[in-house]
């Protein structure tokens, strides 16, 4: 979700990654509730396959790319820094006008899995520009190692919120308008189209189906899961209301969906909260949803506090569910699982 939305709402030669010295998570927790602490306002979570790894997007005005190790409950800088890998894929991305700047405030994210550890990395980015931005990320050796290789301007018009990569090299995007926005689809050769069927208020966050016949969508105005069909005619579009106002969704590893998001006595009352920090009576969501029977379960309540302020992603890692945040927050929550 974007903060500014409540108002109411070449090629370069590479080189080594380097990582800043890692944060500690020694910070204290709430309860049952426990902290990795150091990323600020990060917005969105993405596991990396087959390791000890998160990526995450910490959405500042000058925002970076994190990554966090379920290990030992540290993070680190990845992009933007003086030792990033730049090497850019002319053939696929030649439009791309170059790496971005400072100003790189990362949002949505999403993984195509490669194999080796080698994995296609699509970031969701404002600031300098409207795009989404593609990085290769390498964690076949001890430290996680990311080269950018490209980018994806956004449609005319199009303000991006979410990603998720699909079969045969394409990614879908959300426009996120809370008075009609819709999904958008890029296909190498062919470039950016609209998808049908997708219009409705506030698309959020974003998954898919691995046969990429299904998305799953954050309604976010909606307060609702939003299954939309793929390729299909007549197109089929369903939805399950969960009670908050769902940023994103993730997979969880039992293959239901986590949905995440938060909910207000009254919507006023959200934009209150980001923007003055009034949040009384505002708390940070967490539903499981069957995407097949399309029923749902919630999982997490949590008020909004000092330490926390205003949800917007889960994930399952292990035997805790890992929720991030933003509005100045500097940590994620890690509830147990339950």
């Amino acid at each position: 979700m974007k903060l500014h939305m409540f108002s109411l709402l070449f090629i370069l030669i590479p080189v080594s990654l380097g990582f800043s010295s890692p944060v500690s998570a020694a910070c204290d927790g709430d309860g049952e509730v426990q902290f990795l602490c150091g990323p600020l306002s990060p917005e969105d979570l993405y596991p990396v396959p087959e390791s000890p790894w998160v990526v995450v997007s910490g959405m500042e005005d000058e925002g970076f790319l994190y990554i966090a190790d379920t290990r030992d409950h540290s993070s680190s800088v990845m992009f933007p820094g003086a030792n990033s890998a730049s090497r850019q894929d002319r053939q696929t991305y030649g439009a791309c006008p170059g790496v971005p700047n400072s100003q790189f405030r990362p949002h949505g994210l999403s993984l195509r899995p490669g194999s080796d550890g080698h994995h296609t990395l699509y970031v969701v980015a404002h600031g300098g520009r409207e795009a989404v931005e593609v990085f290769e990320l390498d964690v076949s050796g001890s430290a996680p190692a990311l080269t950018w290789v490209g980018c994806l301007l956004a449609p005319q018009g199009v303000s991006l919120n979410s990603v998720t990569a699909l079969p045969g090299g394409a990614i879908a995007v959300t426009n996120f308008n809370t008075s009609g926005g819709e999904l958008w689809e890029w296909q190498p050769g062919s470039g950016w189209a609209q998808v049908p069927g997708s219009e409705m208020n506030g698309p959020n966050g974003i998954v898919s189906s691995a046969d990429g016949r299904w998305f799953y969508i954050g309604g976010w105005s909606d307060e609702a899961l939003i299954r939309l069909s793929r390729g299909q005619t007549p197109v089929r579009k369903d939805r399950v209301e969960v009670g908050f106002h769902i940023d994103n969704v993730r997979w969880a590893p039992d293959g239901s969906l986590l949905v995440a998001g938060q909910y207000g006595s009254e919507r006023a009352s959200i934009g209150r909260c980001l923007n003055g920090g009034e949040c009384e009576g505002v708390s940070s969501r967490v539903a499981r949803v069957d995407p097949n029977a399309l029923t749902a379960e919630q999982l997490i309540d949590y008020p909004s506090n000092a330490l926390f302020i205003f949800g917007t992603v889960a994930v399952q890692l292990g035997q805790e569910i890992w929720f991030g945040g933003i509005a100045g927050a500097e940590r994620i929550a890690r509830f147990p699982l339950k």
